[in-house]
């Protein structure tokens, strides 16, 4: 490796500056916005690939990629410059980055233009850059601070704060893995958040899917004060440095500079069924049409089910595309049925070919593999127990492929909606040949876009089979730009108390990370058969997840289903119903992260920075702003602490019958029923009828669930949003959006709301529900619990 020190200024650019460095490198400084720059570091004065699939701030990319140093969609706004011998120092509004030498760089920030600068981030002074001699190494070390705190990462392992370990990034299928240790794991999100306090926070973005590595305080070295490192492989050292006066500001920016949520249909919120066990039995049609049956019979409320890839297993091996007749004797027929029912079938789907595959060799003839470095022929990888070749998702001709197969062999027998799994692309040839869309990229730098790729060449083919409805994806492997299209879990957790755990915080990393519609299985996918208490348990805690699927391959071949345990049953099906009854809030979050960037899983200290409590936390969380969920996560607890965050509004328990004041630790007794969930004071949570099925056309009956604020403090807003749940064109107008604005006038509650928008529900009133026993008054006229208010075109308010 090569120390960069020495450098000279070349020149001022429309929106920024170039350094010359080391004679032979070039590095590269761009203003997107007051609070975003971009520093790019080019060995030898060229990149070594020079698009990015990542950054999308105001459309999607080109399907070849975005060249990197394309500024559409950002504001490239006004910026000063002073350059001396020694430094050169760049101002906007709100950052300030003077480079020194040796190379070094120093972030200063500010909210406004009258506040001091304030140092919040700095290289390590020496050494700061290194890069590979004979190889495409990069590294990058800053200093790291006492008062410093680490988050995102996305899917990773154990505290969701990260200080003093260190993170891999390099696509696994990590079947089994331990929430609290296993790394790496199934996704590439190399973008950590720094807490500095009342310095606020900044965002480190790394713009790369070659492998690296995070070491946020595990490695020490005599001769440097403590340092924080990140280190790749190969690829370019181009990095986004974001600041914000909160962590929950620079979340919501690299949301929005990496391309938003999918704004997927309303039934995607609902339970969704699946197993290994249905598809992999030899009678796996009959057990699908059982267990439609089954809901019926144990009036269970559901409305998909996630088909696992044995429909195209013969022999334990997976031929993608390929239905095994003998299990499936009459696909359309079993479609059939669960359209009818009201219940979406998703298909699995993988990106290899067996060697053994009927159209292995027509692949093979057509060059749609990733090709061997040394022999030009596809690339061989273990896979399913067999050997493959994985799929090159950078050549045009391999995407329509897919989408034809798509089209003629799911979409066609009523299948419309995919699951893209096991793309992890575990090919170690690091220098296989991709196509690269005609300019050839080894796949070392792009592993995890193919995944991407992928789950977009579905996407789209969604779209051309159904126009005006919106497509429906889920993608296991993924990095920046994926949630674009898809919906992501956490892959094959292992059955243990634990997973049920850690779980929690790995999810909370990924939506800290901008993907915020995620889950994870639902009962624990690999091991033993999950215990009822643990299975239990486990439901509800999934049911305040976006992704809600309860999803097995157990040890013993037995399957994970809501009604596994009779002696349990009426207690699954209750947390079932109360996800049914929540869905309009979900749909409400899901909405608001679509359009306003707003995480829909939310830690504690995101909404309350202040309160310490909230940052020793890692099993509460927040569902949206208003709902704190503290489910049951030990075995045969009789008690569940429960932090409730500093605010002046308080907590409600939800059944509405206690108030407690914000800032406080609570013990609260708990038995196998026992969900602990709490609504923030002066909130309006929408609420629905335990519905069969999550469709807007279902949703006749609303309920307005109001939580007072204890006194006269400040009025709080709360939204609802409502349209046909499917079409694409909802947002463009086809909605309704209800505002609720809920204050305290002495003993009475004040309910104002107002109604916007065309479109007309499939309710005409709305029935009032209130917390505690005080008076309410709703747009000046008396009401009380039970009251029915018009809700309806004709007699809006």
């Amino acid at each position: 490796m090569k120390a960069l020190k020495s450098w000279k200024f070349v020149e001022r650019t429309d929106n920024g500056f170039v350094l010359e460095v080391e004679q032979d490198h070039r590095l590269q400084v761009s203003v997107l916005e007051p609070a975003l720059i971009r520093v790019c570091l080019l060995k030898d004065s060229e990149y070594r690939l020079d698009r990015t699939w990542a950054i999308a701030p105001s459309e999607d990319v080109p399907w070849e990629g975005r060249h990197r140093d394309d500024v559409t969609g950002f504001s490239s706004p006004r910026f000063s410059l002073v350059r001396s011998e020694q430094d050169v120092v760049l101002e906007t509004d709100n950052l300030r980055l003077t480079i020194d030498k040796p190379l070094t760089l120093t972030w200063e920030c500010r909210v406004s233009k009258v506040d001091d600068w304030q140092e919040i981030a700095t290289d390590r002074p020496q050494n700061a850059y290194m890069i590979g001699r004979k190889d495409h190494r990069k590294q990058h070390f800053m200093r790291r601070f006492q008062d410093e705190r680490y988050y995102g990462l996305g899917e990773k392992s154990g505290a969701l704060e990260r200080s003093g370990r260190r993170y891999e990034m390099r696509n696994l299928d990590a079947m089994g893995y331990d929430a609290r240790t296993t790394d790496p794991l199934y996704k590439h999100i190399a973008f950590t958040i720094t807490d500095r306090g009342a310095l606020g926070a900044y965002g480190l973005y790394y713009d790369t899917l070659a492998p690296c590595w995070f070491d946020l305080g595990n490695e020490k070295d005599n001769y440097h004060p403590p340092f924080r490192a990140f280190r790749a492989t190969d690829g370019e050292l181009d990095f986004y440095f974001s600041w914000a006066p909160t962590v929950l500001d620079v979340v919501k920016r690299h949301h929005w500079m990496t391309g938003g949520t999918a704004f997927m249909p309303r039934w995607g919120l609902g339970y969704s069924g699946s197993s290994m066990a249905y598809a992999d039995a030899e009678n796996a049609q009959e057990r699908m049409q059982a267990f439609l049956e089954k809901l019926d019979e144990e009036d269970i409320p559901c409305d998909s089910f996630q088909m696992s890839s044995g429909y195209t297993a013969i022999e334990g091996k997976r031929y993608v595309f390929h239905w095994n007749t003998d299990r499936f004797p009459n696909v359309e027929a079993m479609s059939g049925s669960y359209s009818d029912a009201g219940v979406h079938l998703i298909a699995n789907v993988k990106p290899v070919l067996l060697e053994d595959h009927p159209l292995y060799g027509d692949v093979r003839d057509d060059g749609l593999f990733i090709r061997d470095s040394e022999t030009g022929d596809p690339e061989h990888s273990p896979f399913w127990d067999g050997n493959g070749s994985h799929l090159d998702f950078t050549n045009l001709d391999t995407i329509s492929w897919w989408q034809k197969n798509l089209s003629e062999k799911l979409f066609a027998k009523g299948i419309p909606y995919t699951w893209n799994d096991n793309n992890e692309y575990e090919v170690w040839d690091d220098e296989a040949v991709c196509s690269g869309f005609g300019k050839p990229i080894p796949v070392n730098l792009i592993r995890p876009l193919h995944s991407q790729l992928m789950t977009r060449a579905s996407h789209d083919a969604q779209q051309h089979n159904q126009p005006e409805k919106r497509p429906y994806l889920i993608s296991r492997c993924a990095a920046p730009g994926t949630q674009r299209y898809a919906q992501t879990w956490t892959g094959d957790n292992f059955t243990s108390w634990d997973s049920l755990r850690w779980n929690i915080p790995m999810g909370l990393g990924l939506s800290l990370s901008g993907f915020y519609n995620i889950g994870h299985d639902v009962g624990g996918f690999a091991g033993p058969r999950p215990e009822p208490e643990l299975f239990l348990r486990w439901v509800q805690n999934g049911i305040f997840h976006p992704r809600l699927t309860i999803h097995s391959w157990n040890d013993d071949g037995t399957a994970n289903e809501a009604w596994m345990y009779p002696e349990i049953t009426p207690l699954v099906r209750d947390a079932l119903k109360l996800r049914a009854q929540l869905i309009p809030y979900l749909y409400t979050l899901l909405y608001q992260a679509v359009t306003a960037g707003e995480p829909i899983l939310r830690p504690l200290f995101l909404d309350h920075p202040d309160d310490a409590n909230c940052r020793n936390t890692e099993f509460d969380f927040l569902l949206g702003r208003d709902l704190l969920v503290a489910t049951v996560v030990e075995k045969a607890a009789k008690h569940r602490k429960v932090t409730l965050p500093a605010n002046k509004e308080g907590w409600w328990a939800f059944g509405g019958g206690n108030w407690y004041p914000g800032g406080e630790i609570i013990e609260v007794p708990v038995s196998l029923e026992t969900i602990p969930l709490f609504v923030r004071g002066g909130t309006v949570l929408p609420f629905a009828e335990a519905n069969p099925r999550a469709d807007a056309g279902s949703d006749t009956h609303r309920t307005w669930r109001i939580y007072p604020q204890p006194d006269a403090g400040p009025q709080r807003h709360s939204l609802a949003y409502d349209d046909d749940g499917a079409t694409i064109s909802a947002l463009d107008g086809n909605h309704t959006l209800t505002a609720f604005e809920l204050s305290r006038k002495g003993r009475e509650s004040h309910l104002r709301w107002l109604r916007s928008g065309t479109w007309q529900p499939n309710f005409d009133a709305v029935e009032l529900w209130l917390a505690g026993s005080d008076p309410l008054v709703v747009n000046g006229m008396p009401a009380f619990n039970g009251s029915k208010i018009a809700f309806s075109l004709a007699k809006k308010s």
